[in-house]
């Protein structure tokens, strides 16, 4: 089988295969991406690029079904789910669009002296390499694309070998958007061929979206390139329940901040830390929400939960939640396997310090912890190699201030879940990655900030 396939994980059925690029006509995509970052951008200005990249966003709301359709097949996603992912892809498009002069201009800067005039001036950096995953296809290549086309950087996109479908989909819309050749080209690469390219001195620099294991390995060779490096890792982030006056409302806010995508997602809530007088009756209410969320036909409107991506994450999460049960967890919803699909579960007991507590569950696996005080809360949201996202709900607003500045994420949300805009920066902080996406934080990390003083 070729690495890139369409192996639809509702059935196993293998629909499709693509073969993977050849070493001449990746150096051929490269030169074409290389060629447009010298052309491109001193013969277009930040509106017409804006233009551009407004009309890949409306493309992708009149492909809406088609494209949502796509991933459905590729990584199981209910189709409802697929839509609202569209969705939100073309309202990155179009905030990127609005602000393109805005996130490209000159910004003065204020010289204590009061002779002559400085600016910094965002020049792009060139070619870039985007290396995406199979969780939220469109999206996240979105949050890469968008703001770098807009600033004048071309793209060389390698997703992840299960989406060649919908890589290819988007080749398509920025072709019909017309964009010129070469500042977005769709790579069907092997890991080999990417080392290489990283190396080549007209790539210029990389953002991967993935694994720790794939983040360190790219990293480590755009290092050895001296190539600027921007990852987005995983997380098992702490959904933190201090007070509530509705613990049914926080209980459905905590099971739809762990289900959605069938819990693949990286700043999905994983680990639920309770005080002690809520902990009980949370604990009830989040097991009956959970529970009623059955995994189904990711072609029905109404299924809340999809299968797996994949055998082997179906197979790996099994082993997770095996080995967390002989270290003495508690199985208190769920458990079950039927080929990719994994029921929604409830594991209570987890010790500390132990294997489950500090690695990431990709899939519908909750960890339930009690914990006395608020201090307490925020050791253990904070004992975990991960700082992505996190979450706080309380009806005490200085206590949210307190716990929001003490936790070790790059993100905070607080009493709010599903809350990601394009406007708001996204990004993790210790083995969760570095660098941001979104907003005017993801615009900012791949230009060259050039300083231009006159006398």
């Amino acid at each position: 089988m070729s690495t890139y396939a369409v192996v639809n994980p509702a059935t196993g059925e293998t629909v499709k295969e693509y073969p993977e690029i050849g070493d001449e006509e990746l150096r051929a995509a490269i030169g074409r991406a290389d060629e447009a970052a010298r052309t491109w951008p001193a013969s277009s200005t930040a509106a017409e690029r804006g233009a551009l990249v407004r009309r890949a966003g409306e493309l992708h709301v009149e492909r809406r079904r088609q494209l949502a359709g796509i991933i459905v097949r590729e990584m199981g996603k209910p189709i409802e789910q697929a839509l609202a992912e569209v969705d939100f892809t073309a309202e990155i498009y179009d905030f990127y669009a609005d602000r393109a002069e805005e996130l490209t201009a000159d910004e003065p800067i204020e010289l204590l002296d009061g002779e002559g005039t400085a600016v910094v001036r965002r020049s792009p950096f060139g070619v870039l390499l985007g290396i995406m995953p199979w969780n939220f296809p469109y999206y996240q290549v979105a949050r890469f694309a968008a703001p770098n086309l807009v600033i004048g950087n071309t793209i060389l996109l390698k997703h992840a070998p299960q989406c060649p479908e919908s890589a290819a989909a988007m080749q398509a819309i920025f072709n019909d958007a017309g964009f010129p050749a070469g500042a977005y080209e769709n790579i069907y690469a092997t890991h080999e061929q990417i080392e290489w390219a990283l190396a080549d001195p007209r790539v210029r620099g990389v953002s991967v979206t993935g694994s720790e294991r794939a983040g360190a390995a790219v990293a480590a060779a755009a290092g050895r390139n001296l190539k600027k490096v921007v990852l987005e890792l995983g997380g098992s982030d702490p959904f933190i329940l201090l007070g509530s006056d509705d613990v049914d409302a926080a209980a459905g806010a905590a099971a739809e901040a762990r289900l959605d995508n069938a819990g693949q997602s990286c700043n999905a809530a994983k680990r639920f830390i309770v005080v002690d007088e809520l902990y009980d009756e949370f604990l009830e209410r989040f097991r009956e929400k959970l529970a009623a969320a059955k995994p189904g036909d990711p072609t029905a409107e109404d299924t809340e939960v999809g299968p797996l991506s994949s055998a082997t994450a179906a197979e790996r999460l099994e082993d997770q939640v095996r080995r967390a049960v002989e270290n003495g967890a508690e199985v208190v919803l769920g458990g079950g396997r039927d080929g990719n699909y994994f029921e929604p579960t409830v594991l209570a007991g987890i010790a500390s310090g132990d294997d489950a507590s500090q690695e990431e569950f990709f899939g519908p696996v909750a960890q339930v912890y009690r914990v006395g005080t608020e201090e307490e809360a925020v050791e253990l949201a904070n004992r975990t190699p991960f700082g992505l996202g996190s979450y706080v709900m309380t009806t005490d607003p200085e206590q949210a201030e307190r716990v929001a500045d003490r936790i070790e994420a790059g993100m905070v949300y607080v009493n709010l879940v599903g809350a990601d805009a394009p406007e708001l920066p996204f990004g993790g902080f210790k083995r969760s990655g570095f660098g941001r996406e979104l907003g005017r934080w993801g615009a900012d990390e791949f230009v060259n900030k050039k300083l231009i003083r006159s006398a």
